[in-house]
């Protein structure tokens, strides 16, 4: 049985990438090394690794991220191959890693573009953070996450989630 927090976190970030305008690709990101284009990328191939990691496979983390012309297309055929892996092959991921990559990425594409993330369903934030702040200890950070930082008075589960990732919150579009 597919996890209902996992096919939420790929829904919404079908609609987020479904909603960039073709002019907003190289925006700058909470991920200070990453334009707009390349968070996408990166987020369209997340659910290709989790699959090959659903099928016990070995996933090169280092490998360079394709680029996709069509990010919203190319994802949502990658979510559905990793719907029917995590369906073949039940735990074989932990939940929490994937809602944790998704959240944290999705708030980091959507805050880039400005978008509003009201819809955005905080239980995925929450199952990330649940994980990754049992799982990400500091020393383990490296390059793919800064050393925490506060969360804002009246932060919500992605802020929160953001945060504890190392991101400015809230980012500034401007800089």
């Amino acid at each position: 049985m597919s996890s209902p927090v996992i096919s939420g976190a790929l829904d919404q970030t079908h609609a987020l990438l479904k909603g960039v305008p073709a002019d907003a690709w190289d925006a700058p990101t909470p991920c200070s090394d990453w334009s707009a284009r390349q968070l996408a990328d990166h987020l369209v191939n997340l659910p290709a690794q989790f699959a090959t990691m659903a099928k016990g496979e070995q996933v090169d983390w280092s490998a360079p991220t394709p680029h996709h012309d069509d990010a919203a297309g190319t994802f949502r055929r990658h979510a559905d191959d990793l719907l029917a892996a995590l369906e073949a092959h039940e735990g074989s991921v932990p939940e929490g890693m994937m809602a944790g990559e998704f959240a944290i990425h999705g708030w980091d594409l959507a805050s880039a573009l400005g978008h509003d993330r009201s819809g955005f369903d905080p239980e995925v934030a929450e199952t990330g953070y649940a994980f990754m702040s049992q799982a990400l200890a500091d020393e383990q950070r490296g390059q793919a996450f800064a050393p925490a930082k506060p969360a804002p008075d009246g932060a919500d589960a992605y802020e929160r989630l953001a945060a504890f990732a190392g991101r400015e919150v809230p980012f500034s579009r401007n800089r």
